[in-house]
């Protein structure tokens, strides 16, 4: 039960409380539906199957740049799936990569052989394809250019491994990065954000870098497991001669060695995220910016030095993620809960650890960027200890009779806390 793992974490309580009554609306504001073509609807019933972390933040996105975010995120979803499947061979799938961005333009392209959880994005193309159609040019031209040069990228690394830390960075780019610099373009295209938005792609890059990069550290073991290998030979090779080794219980010390020094590498990212999320001015559009972002410094806070992560799956608590999405509407809510994580993460630090110097230096510079202590301190409620116990009970008994009775209202684009984490 969610508000259980949160026992500790009152205010965890409370925002899940007044998330579940509704306190979701102010970041996910209910759409309408009706109001919608047939082949849209469908389109946004594919986003919320497809997606638990961004179907609720695109779908709060403003006027005509949600439904340009939408068809983006589905076609990029389609585009992954290909390259996800292990059965499609490589002699096929290569070409259908690199060719992707023009079965856009063909209306009745679909692909029926997958057998990847998502594929129903490729079975029904043609419907994904027709919005994408209906977009204005500009929104085209910016959706097509991304996912031809992200198919060809998907492609190059299907024929090698990630191996230096150039490569790791490249990979990132192919994969997240050309999202956040397309994602920009349709900012900047949508007039909701000045023009500078879309042309600084190094900014852009790092927003999807970051949020890639704490993705791979985090699935190590599920990737592993079903013999996917992300984590750099550059790194993982200084500490084990097979980077399945790591998984082993007698080398966990070069384990955490090893996914200190990503997660040090993933950090410098940061300053730019901040720098990007500083210049935004739409709220929609930086509310959609900023959730992931404090999520996966939330995520690698969890992961920095954990042996967890070679064992299990490393996730930040629903409570915690409520709290985060509740809380990042702002730059200076967000450059707290920066200087939060980095700080927790300051603390951690290990005298022996390689990437000792690396990680203080990267994390100095966070919170030389975010704001003052004193500040960070008032993010949280002082409240009295009699008063947090009647609200934890209060919450508890709210959330049993919430949970029961929700199911009776739900509908599509519904606040699912399963969208969230």
């Amino acid at each position: 039960m969610d508000i259980v793992k949160s026992l500790g974490h009152p205010e965890e309580i409370f925002n899940l409380f007044k998330f579940k009554m509704g306190g979701c609306r102010t970041v996910m504001p209910k759409l309408d539906y009706e109001s919608m073509s047939e082949s849209l609807r469908t389109c946004y019933l594919y986003l919320n199957q497809t997606s638990r972390s961004f179907a609720a933040v695109i779908q709060a996105l403003d006027g005509e740049l949600r439904h340009a975010v939408c068809i983006f995120y589905l076609v990029l979803r389609a585009l992954d799936t290909v390259e996800d499947d292990m059965t499609i061979p490589l002699e096929k799938k290569v070409p259908m990569l690199n060719d992707f961005h023009t079965y856009l333009y063909q209306a009745n392209w679909c692909f029926t052989e997958s057998h990847e959880k998502d594929r129903r994005v490729l079975e029904d193309f043609p419907t994904i394809s027709l919005e994408f159609r209906n977009l204005g040019q500009a929104y085209q031209d910016v959706i097509s250019d991304i996912c031809h040069r992200m198919g060809v990228g998907m492609a190059e690394f299907l024929e090698k491994k990630v191996g230096s830390m150039k490569e790791w960075d490249q990979y990132c780019h192919y994969v997240a990065g050309l999202v956040g610099i397309g994602l920009s373009q349709l900012f900047s295209a949508s007039q909701l954000e000045d023009p500078e938005v879309g042309k600084d792609t190094e900014l852009a890059n790092s927003m999807g870098l970051f949020l890639q990069k704490t993705n791979i550290i985090r699935d190590y073991l599920e990737d592993i497991q079903v013999a996917r290998a992300f984590w750099p030979q550059e790194a993982w090779s200084q500490f084990a001669c097979r980077l399945e080794d790591l998984a082993e219980s007698d080398q966990l010390t070069s384990a955490l060695s090893c996914l200190n020094l990503l997660v040090t590498d993933a950090l410098r990212h940061v300053p730019d995220v901040i720098t990007y999320l500083a210049r935004l001015r739409n709220q929609s559009v930086f509310n959609f910016c900023a959730i992931p972002q404090v999520m996966a410094i939330a995520t690698l806070s969890a992961c920095y030095n954990n042996p967890q992560v070679f064992q299990g799956v490393v996730k930040i608590r629903k409570g915690q993620a409520v709290t985060l999405m509740m809380q990042a509407t702002n730059m200076g809510a967000v450059q707290s809960i920066m200087a939060q994580y980095s700080q927790e993460m300051l603390q951690r630090v290990s005298l022996t650890d390689p990437s000792r110097d690396k990680t203080l230096f990267i994390l100095g510079v966070i919170q030389e960027r975010t704001l003052s202590q004193a500040t960070l301190a008032s993010r949280t409620a002082h409240l009295s200890p009699m008063y947090l116990s009647a609200a934890m009970i209060l919450a508890a008994l709210s959330w049993q009779y919430l949970s029961t009775t929700h199911t009776a209202h739900t509908h599509t684009g519904h606040c699912d806390l399963r969208n969230i984490n």
